[in-house]
């Protein structure tokens, strides 16, 4: 996120949010990724940061079942396989709070994967890549091989859609492109 950060020109510090990241019982994907993109906002003003801030989370949907981050290599290779060779939803909701609340913007992508063997699941899984990312891949690095198409916002996929972001920002009078030469 702060690579994406930085693509747009906003200056930026990173803080992390820790926060529980389970989903709620009966919570649908769009009110998850709200409610921690919002949470992670949040919990990062009330530890006294002044500064605005920005939050997001991202969730891989598969119909109605929210895939997070694996606990696991099994968890992992588990959903590789469950994704591979269909197309599901990327969630990604971005917040802002300033001194006058909490906005927030959801960016939903859709992506397909083909089919993936085994084999390569599991050398994928030996990559490191997928431990820490929704879905069990990361469509900016080694997962890329994985994707036959994307609609929408490859940015979002990524984990922060860049104009949902842009304009919570120029919303709040706070602007990017900042350096950049006219």
């Amino acid at each position: 996120r702060s690579q994406l950060l930085a693509q747009i020109g906003v200056p930026h510090t990173v803080a992390a949010a820790d926060v529980d990241e389970r989903l709620l019982p009966a919570e649908a994907p769009t009110d998850y990724v709200a409610r921690l993109a919002r949470l992670k906002a949040a919990t990062a003003r009330q530890r006294g940061e002044a500064l605005p801030v920005l939050a997001a989370d991202t969730a891989v949907v598969l119909e109605g079942s929210v895939y997070g981050k694996p606990s696991s290599r099994g968890d992992g290779i588990a959903m590789l396989a469950a994704l591979a060779g269909r197309t599901h939803q990327v969630l990604t909701a971005v917040a802002l709070a300033t001194g006058r609340g909490i906005v927030l913007r959801i960016n939903c992508s859709s992506v397909r994967f083909r089919n993936i063997e085994q084999a390569e699941m599991e050398a994928y899984w030996e990559t490191g890549e997928p431990h820490d990312k929704a879905g069990g891949y990361a469509i900016q690095g080694y997962g890329a091989v994985f994707i036959t198409a994307l609609s929408g916002s490859y940015s979002a996929v990524m984990g922060l859609p860049l104009m949902e972001t842009a304009e919570l920002l120029r919303d709040a009078g706070i602007p990017y492109w900042v350096g950049a030469v006219p």
